[in-house]
């Protein structure tokens, strides 16, 4: 994050993070920040320079916020409901990683999704096993998470985004996984 004093970041990058979990990085325009937060566009220039310290300061943002993700999903004991509730209370960062997938030829994207996205991964094997059926086969399992969290994001709409549109993806890695 920037050394900039953060009560003059923090609205660019919350504004700028919303933008881009919606419609990615051609959404990210510096006049449309600028009108976002109500500032002048020299307001943003004194903050971050120009659009590409913007976005590194923005996917710094992102690995901050994946953080608390991390520490709600290490507190999980399964994926139904504890999984879903961290998943709805974070929708937008969960908007924010399918971008970074979509994106993922810009190395900086890609390094990002990694770096957010890998402990979360981490936290969420001491139960995923267990909730696929395939207890007695954990590398199995991580193998179908990694697939799982690819055909995630692939799938990611608001329409999909819903209790019962995770529940029914979930039935579907686990009839996968049941027949091997």
């Amino acid at each position: 994050m920037s050394s900039m004093d953060s009560k003059i970041t923090i609205p660019w990058l919350e504004a700028g993070y919303t933008i881009f979990s919606n419609e990615g990085p051609k959404g990210l325009k510096i006049e449309v920040l600028a009108r976002e937060v109500g500032k002048s566009k020299s307001s943003f220039y004194h903050c971050f320079a120009d659009l590409d310290i913007f976005i590194d300061e923005l996917l710094c943002f992102h690995v901050l916020k994946s953080t608390e993700i991390f520490n709600r999903v290490k507190l999980c004991e399964n994926v139904v409901p504890d999984v879903f509730e961290v998943l709805y209370e974070f929708k937008e960062d969960a908007f924010f990683n399918r971008q970074l997938r979509i994106n993922r030829h810009i190395e900086s994207y890609k390094l990002c999704f990694e770096k957010a996205h890998k402990p979360i991964e981490d936290a969420l094997l001491k139960f995923w096993p267990k909730a696929i059926g395939l207890n007695d086969k954990p590398h199995l399992a991580r193998m179908i998470l990694n697939l799982t969290v690819e055909n995630f994001y692939l799938r990611l709409t608001d329409e999909t985004f819903t209790e019962q549109g995770l529940k029914s993806y979930l039935d579907e890695i686990r009839a996968i996984a049941k027949e091997m």
